[in-house]
């Protein structure tokens, strides 16, 4: 599916099994708890800390669950993902298109 796909899916889905939005507010602490979720398998699986028993330890799940309530945002402030993600890399391939390149912390 596309990211315009998705929007719509989600938006679709909010305003019948989710009968609405949360406000934004809302909407952004449970992403910040969705990314803390996140950090959580990333520190445990490839940091030192290890997990607890049947502690859930599902990655593509929680990075799932951050897409969601981020689209839900993104639904919620008029924001067309696919135009953002397209902007976003166009400035950095803009700014930094010799800069990795010449960066020796990359080089092997």
């Amino acid at each position: 599916m596309t990211i315009e796909e998705a929007q719509k899916i989600i938006d679709k889905w909010i305003n019948s099994i989710g009968v609405r939005y949360y406000n934004e507010l809302t909407n952004t602490a449970i992403l910040m708890e969705e990314v803390g979720e996140l950090a959580r398998i990333m520190a445990r699986t490839y940091g030192e800390q290890s997990f607890k028993e049947g502690e859930k330890h599902d990655l593509a799940d929680e990075m799932a669950d951050i897409m969601f309530v981020l689209i839900c945002l993104a639904n919620q402030t008029g924001v067309n993902l696919t135009d953002a993600l397209q902007k976003n890399l166009e400035k950095k391939t803009k700014r930094d298109k010799d800069r990795h390149q010449n960066n020796e912390k990359l080089k092997s």
